[in-house]
């Protein structure tokens, strides 16, 4: 089967890719087939933007399609960046300014700063709608760390580690991320539904 996952990210590409090699699912991204479709996030949960991704690019080439919404969530900012984690510092801001928002904000609060990334990661074909949730706990730090990952890597540190995501290798980033745990869900779902 062939499916295509509605996202321009280079990262979260190969990284969806890596979970659904030797599945019998072949993977192609809008950056593999250099397609930049605006698509407009306007939903107020990580789901309902999942599904608006997923839905726009299956009406433009009618084959299945494999989305998710995912950010970042800090309890003591109330929940930001929440779905507006691409874009908190502001239109085309880069990810170094959503990490030193982030970092500013909370330098008011006291350590640690809890937070977790959640992905919200939904198959649509037409007419069926499959949909899984991956969270990954951990704390926000006030500096950068690491060369590896994007976002908000560099500075969120999962519990049970003493390293940024960034300073993992990608192979075992893919095992305990948030979109790792979302779309290895649905992979099993997809395959068990077939």
């Amino acid at each position: 089967m062939k499916i295509i996952f509605a996202t321009q990210n280079k990262g979260k590409s190969e990284e969806v890719k890596a979970i659904f090699s030797g599945s019998g699912i072949e993977v192609f991204s809008l950056y593999d087939l250099g397609n930049n479709i605006d698509i407009e996030e306007h939903g107020k949960t990580f789901r309902e933007n999942a599904f608006i991704k997923a839905k726009t690019v299956y009406d433009i080439y009618k084959v299945p399609v494999v989305a998710d919404d995912s950010g970042l969530e800090i309890e003591q900012l109330d929940g930001r960046p929440g779905v507006y984690s691409a874009r908190y510092a502001g239109d085309n801001c880069t990810y170094m300014d959503n990490n030193l928002k982030v970092i500013d904000e909370l330098k008011n609060f006291p350590e640690p700063h809890k937070a977790k990334f959640i992905s919200y990661a939904v198959y649509y074909d037409g007419r069926r709608e499959i949909e899984s949730i991956g969270e990954l706990p951990g704390i926000i730090i006030n500096e950068m760390r690491g060369k590896n990952g994007f976002g908000y890597d560099p500075v969120f540190i999962p519990d049970g580690f003493d390293k940024t995501i960034s300073e993992l290798d990608f192979d075992f980033k893919n095992k305990i991320s948030h979109r790792a745990k979302s779309f290895a869900v649905l992979k099993v779902k997809l395959i068990s539904t077939d």
